[in-house]
């Protein structure tokens, strides 16, 4: 990924964020478009080498309560504050019911769900404290509603709003993700604290290439999971980065509770068969 040069006076300017998952994929974007908005970013996953310069690296299994819990002191050590927190760690499992034993069935659940827990849990003391600063845009007086406030954003998917074959763990996942979003954001509205997600359609990160590479056939298969978008491609981790940022800036401070697809209108659109 190729690092832009910042904006000068861009809408992070002076804030502090941190990405779980943040040295790939989608959580590379968001912590690079973050940054490039004038953030001051913390990539926390569990492989740092590969960042690129300019973002700030704390190793971080979001499985493990322990490194959890380091990774968000060294941040509040160094700042006293976390304005953004996006919850972006998250792997995949492919099919049906028959064919995830309990294993893996509690580590998907454990990163995908448990994990935005036990992160959000860690950073909420921060979060509380930039949303109550002056430049924070916290609670209004009489707590009120947060002017801007501090930001979660989770990463969801469409698996959790549309039924998907051989994704049935997954889909689980990610549909407790969305209700623990909504959740998250009745908590701690009075805190000033606003939590949304966003949902991706199927994106063109590594994740999706090494599904690729051990299809039968590659090509046929890229060729149906962009078919099954109306607009006929994948999403690019890019275009998601920037929903991201959306939802945990100030344009968005009246936003909480929602989710907010990026999906190449597969969630919503529903076209007729194009005639031969």
């Amino acid at each position: 990924m190729i690092r832009q040069a910042a904006i000068p006076g861009g809408e992070f300017d002076g804030r502090v964020a941190a990405v779980t998952g943040g040295a790939s994929g989608i959580g590379l974007a968001v912590a690079s478009e973050l940054a490039r908005r004038g953030a001051q970013v913390y990539v926390l996953d569990l492989s740092v080498d590969e960042v690129p310069d300019g973002l700030e690296c704390l190793r971080c299994d979001v499985t493990d309560r322990a490194s959890v819990r380091d990774a968000v002191h060294s941040m509040g050590e160094r700042h006293g504050r976390l304005d953004v927190l996006v919850n972006n760690a998250g792997i995949g499992a492919q099919g049906t019911v028959e064919d995830n034993d309990d294993d893996e069935w509690r580590h998907v659940l454990d990163v995908n769900v448990t994990g935005i827990a036990r992160v959000s849990a860690a950073a909420l003391p921060l979060l509380r404290r930039a949303a109550a600063a002056p430049d924070g845009g916290g609670s209004a007086a009489g707590g009120g509603p947060a002017a801007v406030g501090a930001a979660v954003v989770n990463t969801c998917s469409i698996a959790a709003t549309a039924g998907l074959p051989q994704r049935a763990l997954y889909s689980a996942s990610k549909g407790a993700v969305l209700a623990l979003t909504r959740a998250m954001a009745a908590d701690h509205i009075r805190e000033g604290v606003r939590v949304n997600c966003v949902n991706p359609g199927t994106a063109d990160t590594p994740w999706i290439g090494r599904l690729l590479r051990s299809a039968p056939d590659p090509d046929a298969e890229r060729a149906a999971l962009e078919a099954r978008q109306p607009m006929g491609r994948l999403v690019s981790a890019e275009e998601v980065a920037a929903a991201v940022c959306y939802l945990a800036g100030p344009s968005a401070g009246a936003t909480t509770g929602t989710e907010l697809a990026v999906d190449g209108g597969m969630q919503g659109l529903r076209l007729r068969p194009v005639q031969e």
